[in-house]
């Protein structure tokens, strides 16, 4: 087996040569150049970590991890042009570095590619990790649909969110990991298990951005603290603020997140009052229901007890980035 940082490094080679631009210059250099911007390539290398824990060709598996790597990049240019956003990675976002129109196009052409990678399959396994892909593609899409519904709707509970990052995030690191699976040629029961360890293991993943994203430090982050609080995104931390709140600190939250105004005061009180109501505790309280829920499943799956715990450290270090 090889470390996550190989992995990463192997499948970074493929995608620069699978990927790479070409006439019309306008179209492929926005996919190139959000390719480029690093990321932590937790999907793909998922796909090819578990396509090698099941004795596997890992070098078979590298046309659909840049498949996936490929689809979660295009949901990131749609995501900013929908968000408004101006910052990705650190760097410009595509449709601020060009304009709407070429994130709009260049987007959809990612779409297509993705696809395309996975043609490359002989018909059999094609038509496996394309239903698969289907389907989750599908979801991210509802995922997004539910966050847009979200900003104006006021009564989402606990449960909704969990279904909107679900679908929005989870889904896709279950589907890559079903995918390495699939490609070993393991049993569906089997690759079933591994898609509800993915699964579980993104909740936490999402749940632990949102923790972060109040009470995580700028340098590890790598993101503006308080981002959510200023856009009045409805997350775990504000959900459960509000149901565990007395009526006073209730009124103030929702006094809050009824201005769009964003600001380090703003950000400040909306901290103040998660943090007398102990949110920061209780989230990390979710985080780790979730994680565990994830490596209880792992005594269910079919491989050598080494293996298993390859996985486990995987979802531990992966929880532990920054808490």
């Amino acid at each position: 087996m090889k470390s996550i940082e190989n992995y990463k490094e192997d499948f970074l080679l493929y995608l620069n040569e699978a990927i790479k631009v070409k006439e019309p210059k306008k179209l492929y250099e926005p996919i190139h150049y959000i390719l480029q911007l690093g990321g932590k390539r937790l999907r793909p290398v998922l796909t090819l970590l578990i396509c090698d824990i099941y004795n596997g060709d890992v070098a078979k598996a590298m046309n659909a991890a840049a498949a996936i790597e490929v689809f979660h990049n295009f949901t990131l240019i749609h995501d900013d042009i929908m968000d408004n956003a101006i910052i990705r990675r650190g760097k410009t976002t595509v449709h601020e570095k060009w304009n709407i129109n070429a994130g709009i196009l260049s987007g959809d052409a990612m779409m297509i590619m993705a696809y395309q990678l996975l043609e490359k399959y002989e018909p059999q396994l094609y038509k496996k990790l394309n239903i698969l892909f289907s389907k989750t593609a599908l979801e991210v899409c509802e995922g997004q649909q539910l966050d847009i519904d979200f900003e104006t709707k006021t009564n989402v509970s606990i449960p909704d969110y969990i279904k909107m990052i679900t679908y929005k995030t989870s889904v896709l690191v279950a589907a890559a990991m079903k995918m390495g699976a699939i490609l070993a040629n393991v049993s569906n029961d089997e690759a079933e298990k591994i898609y509800k360890f993915g699964l579980n293991l993104g909740i936490a993943f999402q749940l632990q951005d949102d923790y972060l994203d109040t009470f995580g430090d700028v340098a590890t982050f790598g993101k503006e603290i308080g981002g959510d609080i200023n856009e009045n995104k409805k997350t775990f931390l504000f959900l459960k603020a509000l149901e565990v709140s007395n009526d006073k600190d209730k009124k103030e939250l929702l006094k809050w997140y009824s201005s769009n105004n964003s600001s380090e005061l703003k950000v400040n009180a909306v901290t103040k009052i998660f943090s007398k109501n102990k949110i920061q505790e209780l989230t990390k309280r979710e985080i780790e229901n979730y994680t565990k829920t994830a490596i209880g499943t792992l005594d269910e799956l079919s491989v050598n007890e080494d293996k298993k715990e390859i996985l486990k450290n995987f979802g531990l270090i992966l929880m532990n980035r920054a808490l």
